[in-house]
């Protein structure tokens, strides 16, 4: 079998939906089923580029512009008519099957045109949140998408219950949880040494943040939050809203218990995962659709607490089993549920042990790869 993918970009690029699919395609590469796999996607320059990464052929296709965090690339609707055909280079041959990325808009719409006639899925990895006026635009395409595909996968039930565009071709969605190299968190005598090390700088429980510092993502609930919690907070990661949630933090005088450490290094990052007491994901809009950060915790035995979105996250984090869940957009929930755990040493060790029983049974990226295969060959048996 051989699958071609659809994406706005593709690593080094930063994104949770291309690391994602860069997991998922290069964990198929290795599976017996597969024979080969490509991306199309755009390059962020101006210049066409083909490699292998991974054992994954990547085209990258010249950008010509971008329009509300979409790259619009000339000749994608040929490129993906040329893929299917199998001309796209000499000796060049036909995917089995598109495995589409969404929200792509720009690769979606070029899908719709080029008419491939070869069987596709979709993930569905969120709903268009805060791109009102596009999505007025775009929603006639979308559902069109939706009626054409094969199946669509999400990564979670909520987001099929709760997605009015899911709800509407809910009898081809099939539910593949997202996974994730549980064994890259593992602890190891150099890693619990570094995480030492960095608690040793921390005279309380150490609290993490990990992700951009974006309006969906809910810092500013988790700075306003550390008023009423007796701990640090460590934040991982940059963002246009760095400069104002330092200004908040120094408001409510916790600008010394705040640490902005910006991107770190994925071993540091790991170290980090192990040298937490709690891990919290705030996120307040469904552009939130899963966060995969509480996966990576979890395999590090750390509790996490995040917030009740009608998404995957509180599918993720269970409530009162891996962590605690609180309502969106509230700090003061948001410290309760903190302090309970900082305070609670026994508690805190509960659900990080049932965390990460629970990431090693259903959030690898061997059980992600094993459920995407049969959605494949559904889709493949489904197309006459």
């Amino acid at each position: 079998m051989r699958v071609t993918m659809v994406n706005k970009y593709y690593p080094p690029h930063l994104g949770g939906i291309e690391f994602h699919m860069r997991d998922l395609a290069e964990a198929l590469v290795r599976h017996a089923e597969i024979d080969g796999a490509r991306a199309i996607v755009a390059n962020e320059g101006e210049e066409r580029l083909e490699e292998t990464l991974g054992g994954v052929d990547v085209v990258r296709l010249p950008r010509w512009r971008e329009y509300s965090s979409t790259p619009i690339v000339r000749g994608m609707t040929g490129e993906l008519r040329a893929e299917a055909a199998g001309t796209r280079e000499p000796g060049g041959e036909r995917p089995d099957l598109f495995h589409l990325h969404f929200p792509y808009p720009w690769g979606e719409f070029s899908w719709l045109r080029a008419r491939t006639g070869v069987p596709t899925v979709v993930t569905y990895h969120s709903d268009i949140v805060r791109q009102k006026v596009a999505l007025e635009f775009y929603k006639p395409f979308l559902r069109q998408l939706l009626q054409k595909v094969d199946l669509v996968i999400a990564s979670s039930p909520n987001m099929v219950e709760h997605s009015p565009f899911l709800a509407e071709v809910a009898h081809k969605c099939r539910v593949v949880p997202f996974g994730i190299d549980v064994d890259a968190f593992a602890a190891t005598p150099e890693l619990e040494r570094r995480a030492a090390e960095l608690r040793q700088g921390h005279d309380r429980p150490i609290i993490l943040f990990v992700g951009r510092l974006i309006y969906y993502k809910g810092a500013d609930v988790l700075v306003r939050a550390m008023a009423g919690v007796d701990a640090d907070l460590v934040m991982i990661g940059s963002g246009p809203l760095e400069a104002e949630l330092r200004e908040r933090a120094a408001e409510l005088k916790v600008d010394d218990r705040v640490t902005f450490l910006g991107g770190v290094p994925f071993d540091e990052l790991k170290a980090w995962y192990h040298a937490a007491d709690v891990f919290c994901l705030p996120s307040i809009a469904r552009s939130e659709a899963f966060g995969l950060v509480q996966l990576e915790a979890h395999a590090a035995g750390t509790p996490v607490v995040s917030t009740d979105l009608t998404t995957g996250v509180p599918f993720a984090n269970q409530h009162e089993e891996t962590g605690l869940v609180v309502p969106p957009d509230d700090p003061r929930a948001l410290a309760d549920a903190l302090q309970a755990l900082v305070e609670d040493e026994g508690l805190r060790e509960r659900y990080g042990a049932r965390a990460l029983e629970r990431v090693r049974a259903g959030f690898t990226i061997e059980r992600m790869v094993d459920d995407t295969l049969g959605v494949y060959r559904e889709a493949l048996g489904s197309t006459p």
